[in-house]
């Protein structure tokens, strides 16, 4: 049984090539994967397109129109072009072996509608913007849709005319000799391009491309918890694409400015100290600035160089791959002990003092014990016996 390629774009019979066009255009932007991922849309989408080509194409509308179906498979034996009874003709076995290229039968003109190009925009970022997510307003030049031709491509008034070269089916074949004998095969017509018409009269705006470009705004709105080279899609806001087709999405990837007191890993953060000699072996406590505000920090008496304090949850948020936030990391804070230099005099004494009170006057290597049995006192002990 015969589709029904006019309901399917829902023009009438005695619809014109203009009208037919506008009608699939018009389903093409609705029901484009690109647009409408529904599988349903997806699957109408196959059929609106299947049906443009047959509608668009002269032979295969006439063949419509005479009651038969043009992209049927020839199930029925003996069917035109079956000389084997096999469901199949020799323009299919054609097809097999030559890819499509063998055969009276064309592919017919390609449309000039087609789907727009994705478009990527960076956007700088500071630390605390990625930590609590910011909305913003980029400017963004892409291809938009021609305000004077629709995505037509032709000026107000006009329509394409078929091309007499190729008389609308978009490809010329030409026919050569082998020892198989004649080989037919097709190529895109090239005075239309494989359009199977041409624009007479392109729109002035666009020279017929059926888009132009333009300067606009789009605003974006970035999650908390963001990092380097991630990156947000927003959908249908790319590059419309030629003939006015469906537009790509825009993708904005963020660019993290590096950060004067943290450095990051993953949701973690890390920060150093630096304390005094003298604050590192009797403690203290410090204010240190957080993504949240200011913490107080405490050190405990005898902390060591390289020793690391841990602020729970304190760190950036954890963007799980659903866009949610899923906890904080941690904040590390490294401590480094500032060894004092320039000593005056006084100091040096009172240090002197000191170590002569914790018996320090002569150091050990490290791996010397606390009963003074280090490496010194044992390599002293060899050579006295």
């Amino acid at each position: 049984m015969a589709r029904d390629y006019y309901g399917t774009l829902g023009v009438e019979q005695d619809a014109g090539p203009d009208q037919i066009k506008r009608a699939y255009r018009r389903l093409a932007r609705e029901l484009h994967p690109d647009v409408n991922p529904d599988p349903a849309a997806q699957e109408k989408f196959r059929e609106v397109s299947t049906a443009y080509e047959v509608l668009s194409d002269p032979e295969k509308r006439r063949i419509v129109d005479l009651g038969g179906d043009p992209m049927g498979n020839g199930a029925a034996a003996g069917a035109p072009g079956d000389q084997f009874g096999f469901g199949f003709g020799v323009n299919d076995i054609m097809d097999a072996f030559f890819g499509g290229q063998g055969g009276g039968r064309g592919r017919g003109p390609r449309s000039r509608v087609q789907p727009g190009a994705d478009a990527l925009i960076r956007m700088p970022l500071t630390l605390n913007e990625c930590a609590t997510g910011v909305t913003k307003d980029l400017t963004v030049d892409t291809a938009v849709l021609c305000p004077e031709c629709t995505g037509g491509g032709c000026a107000p008034g006009t329509a394409p005319s078929v091309c007499d070269i190729c008389s609308g089916r978009g490809e010329v074949q030409s026919v050569q000799r082998s020892f198989l004998g004649q080989v037919v095969t097709s190529r895109p017509c090239p005075n239309c391009r494989g359009f199977g018409e041409i624009i007479t009269d392109p729109c002035r705006q666009c020279g017929g491309d059926g888009r132009v470009r333009s300067r606009r705004a789009v605003g974006v709105r970035i999650p908390a918890g963001v990092a380097d080279g991630m990156r947000v899609r927003l959908a249908g806001q790319g590059e419309v694409g030629p003939g006015g087709g469906p537009a790509g999405d825009l993708y904005v990837e963020v660019e993290e400015e590096p950060h004067e007191l943290f450095t990051r890993d993953g949701a973690d953060l890390h920060c150093t100290v630096q304390l005094p000699m003298t604050a590192a072996a009797l403690g203290t406590t410090l204010p240190l600035p957080t993504l949240d505000g200011v913490e107080e920090l405490h050190v405990e008496p005898g902390t060591q160089a390289g020793a690391v304090q841990t602020l729970r949850g304190k760190g950036m948020p954890r963007l799980r791959s659903t866009g949610r936030v899923d906890g904080h990391g941690d904040l590390m804070v490294h401590v480094d002990v500032a060894v004092p230099t320039n000593l005056t005099k006084d100091q040096v004494d009172l240090l002197r003092q000191l170590a002569a009170m914790r018996g320090e006057e002569q150091p050990d290597l490290v791996g010397g014990n606390r009963n003074g049995h280090g490496i010194f006192s044992r390599l002293r002990d060899s050579f006295g016996r």
